[in-house]
């Protein structure tokens, strides 16, 4: 039998069904949580159907294909219908076969070839290298979680998983020698010596003591030359037990770069020595060579001479398509001229037809013995869409400048209305007066209105609502609406705006016919304000303008907003009630859009998704008093935020992009890295740029505080940028 996981939204239920009735006698439909279905589909079939996101279909999927008893053909239709995509193969073909079945059934197109464990993807050989560490005594449970959860980020990158790499202090650890046997693959061990040559974004004294390297995972996982594609991240267990992180190594197990065997077209530059190491094989896997390659040391990619570029990028200047064949340097030229920075056309000649699959960020399990990636999809490439400030404040009693939520809040009048709300938990959540305050707060009807949880919620209803044709994300911005369309199966374009023009955006550098242009506004991370007039020479019929004005209420005046426009066709604006009253944990946004599309996001929406205390907070934050609070807010914002700057003018190598208008700025400066980590023995924690496509490592986004801690913290700078 088929497994059908019709999942939670509205269309792919439709879909599910749709399928049922092709095939009335060899599917079953599995509703409820995606995660209780696919466990169930998962006794009782040997093919499964998700129709899911690829990357929630991965995380449900991962444990099970980590400790069943066999892999099942696994099949992901994707959230926009389009696509039906082979993850798991429990034979040579198989789930291709499947995908193929699918995609005749519902005139969706199927992604095979198959890249299972016998799929064509094996030709490139092993590709991804997995640096882990641990603690002593950290179980094999806790190690496999974090190493598919870091498989997940790094999306299906071309190849397979070749090896678990560490430090030879830990090879001989229990969790890491058995998640290696699980996962079918070597454990590879490093001299520390070794390891502590390696450069890493992410050092630390811990590892430094305790093993004699300042990074292990990182270190570990770059130890052969190639490209991080997820940075060190820790294990979900507190205190955090292991770290994990995934490269791309530079060669190939026939000598050949990885990316030359898989057709990409990349250029690198081997180094001439090699070094010895130790291969510590796990229990039926072949034992690895006594000595491989040297590092290589990747400088960035190019195309090969002659190579022709994807038909669409001539079309507008500063496009960036993601073809998913190749990577850019990871910061753009200091002139600003636009680049590709996560994917650039193939350079295979006549061979190098760009396919346009689905962009997976999640990645896509397809065996047990060994871990293989879809070569075709689009990986977000070395980006970090995933990483977010937060990330930078997890270690207590750091001043918090990565945290774009105003200090001192919720006030008190605030946290009375939101307590007020808990004596009415029992009753199901009623958004009818929340969603009518707000608004009469923009002078709209409430069928214009939709409630969220949080702006981030907005993104992923409009990704998975949408079928956009063309699909452009105006970066440097925040990056989950690009996360979450490609979540959703989405192919996305960058237009890459210039830091040489001051991130302004010139909309004749638009392509014509983008049907879903998103563009935040002031933007996140650059503190740039464009005008309202340019955004508003973006819409048009046909296309769908997303406009994310999280920040705007902290702009005094609110000028150059565009919500309450209701003569703009396609406009869509985001707000979120999270920055000004600090109700990050309690998730509360809404979007303003035309009353058809809100339908279609409401569809998708699940049952009751914005709880009581949020509404209640919604309700409050919306009322004339706390307007007129929110611009008094903005004006000592303005006012902290030029003393902020001034301090900067006075530092010496420090680049501010001006004019800044967020309670946010960004800036520039060489071995920014290195400060970051100096400022955080400081006791600062701020927000590292190279995250955020279009930027690189040389950039930093700080917070806007009060003069005291301003202060405190330009002293912190100074002192960090003048220490060898």
């Amino acid at each position: 039998m088929i497994g059908l996981i019709a999942g939670p939204a509205a269309t792919a239920r439709a879909r599910a069904a749709r399928l049922a009735g092709a095939w009335p006698a060899r599917t079953l439909v599995y509703d409820g949580p995606s995660g209780d279905a696919v466990a169930r589909a998962f006794t009782e079939c040997r093919q499964l159907v998700c129709f899911l996101p690829a990357e929630e279909a991965v995380r449900v999927a991962a444990p099970l294909l980590v400790a069943g008893p066999g892999t099942p053909d696994l099949v992901c239709v994707d959230g926009s219908g389009h696509h039906a995509i082979p993850l798991a193969s429990a034979r040579a073909g198989s789930a291709a076969a499947l995908a193929a079945e699918v995609d005749a059934a519902l005139g969706s197109t199927s992604l095979g070839p198959s890249y299972g464990r016998h799929g064509a993807a094996d030709a490139a050989g092993p590709a991804l290298v997995v640096g882990v560490g641990a603690r002593r005594g950290t179980t094999v449970d806790v190690v496999l979680r974090l190493v598919m959860s870091a498989l997940e980020e790094a999306g299906p990158a071309q190849g397979e998983v070749a090896e678990l790499a560490t430090v030879e202090g830990k090879s001989t650890e229990p969790g890491l020698v058995e998640a290696a046997r699980k996962l079918g693959v070597p454990l590879v061990a490093h001299p520390a010596a070794r390891l502590a040559e390696v450069a890493v974004p992410h050092p630390s004294a811990a590892p430094l003591d305790a093993t004699g390297t300042p990074s292990v995972a990182e270190a570990a996982a770059l130890a052969d030359g190639g490209e991080l594609l997820v940075p060190k991240r820790k294990s979900d267990d507190t205190p955090a037990t292991a770290t994990c992180a995934v490269a791309r190594r530079a060669t190939a197990p026939d000598g050949r770069r990885a990316e030359e065997a898989a057709g990409s077209g990349a250029t690198a530059h081997p180094a001439t020595r090699s070094r010895p190491r130790t291969a510590m094989p796990s229990p039926g896997s072949a034992p690895h060579s006594s000595a491989v390659p040297g590092p290589t040391t990747r400088t960035g990619t190019t195309t090969a001479p002659g190579a022709p570029a994807h038909p669409r990028a001539a079309s507008a200047p500063g496009i960036a398509v993601d073809s998913g064949t190749a990577t850019a340097p990871a910061s753009p030229p200091l002139s600003g001229t636009p680049s590709a920075p996560d994917g650039a056309a193939p350079a295979n000649g006549a061979d190098s037809a760009v396919v346009d699959p689905p962009g997976v960020s999640g990645g896509a399990l397809s065996g047990i013995g060994t871990l293989h990636f879809p070569a075709v999809a689009t990986p977000p490439g070395p980006h970090d869409l995933r990483h977010h400030g937060d990330a930078e404040v997890r270690d207590a009693g750091l001043i918090d400048l990565a945290v774009n939520v105003r200090t001192g809040t919720p006030p008190p009048w605030l946290r009375d209305r939101i307590a007020g709300s808990l004596g009415s938990l029992a009753a199901y959540p009623d958004g009818r007066r929340a969603r009518s305050a707000v608004a009469r707060r923009h002078g709209l009807p409430p069928e214009r209105v939709l409630l969220t949880a949080g702006a981030a919620e907005a993104f992923v209803l409009l990704a998975r609502a949408l079928r956009p044709r063309r699909a452009v994300v105006v970066h440097p911005q925040f990056t989950e609406p690009e996360a979450a369309l490609r979540d959703a199966g989405h192919r996305v374009e960058r237009l890459l705006l210039d830091p040489a023009d001051g991130f302004r955006l010139d909309p004749g550098a638009v392509p014509e016919d983008a049907d879903l242009v998103v563009v935040g506004n002031p933007t996140n991370p650059t503190s740039v304000l464009h005008p309202a007039g340019t955004l508003a020479a973006l819409a048009r019929p046909g296309r769908t303008l997303v406009v994310d004005e999280a920040f705007m209420d902290a702009v005094p005046g609110e000028r150059e907003a565009l919500a309450g426009r209701q003569d703009l066709p396609g406009l869509v604006v985001l707000r979120s009630l999270t920055k000004t009253w600090g109700l990050a944990g309690l998730r509360i946004g809404y979007v303003l859009a035309e009353p058809v599309l809100l339908a279609e996001l409401e569809r998708a929406q699940p049952l009751w998704p914005v709880s009581s205390p949020a509404l209640a907070a919604a309700e409050a934050c919306v009322e004339p008093h706390a307007l007129r609070e929110a611009e008094r807010a903005a004006r000592r914002i303005a006012a902290d935020r030029t003393r902020l700057l001034a301090g900067l003018e006075e530092s010496a190598g420090v680049q501010v992009v001006a004019p800044a208008e967020a309670p946010f700025v960004l800036i520039r400066l060489a071995r920014a890295d290195r400060v970051r980590e100096r400022l955080r023995a400081g006791g600062f924690a701020v927000r590292r740029g190279d995250t955020f496509p279009g930027l690189g490592p040389d950039w930093l986004r700080l917070a806007v505080r009060d003069p005291g801690t301003t202060e405190r913290f330009l002293g912190a700078l100074r002192e960090a940028l003048t220490r060898r």
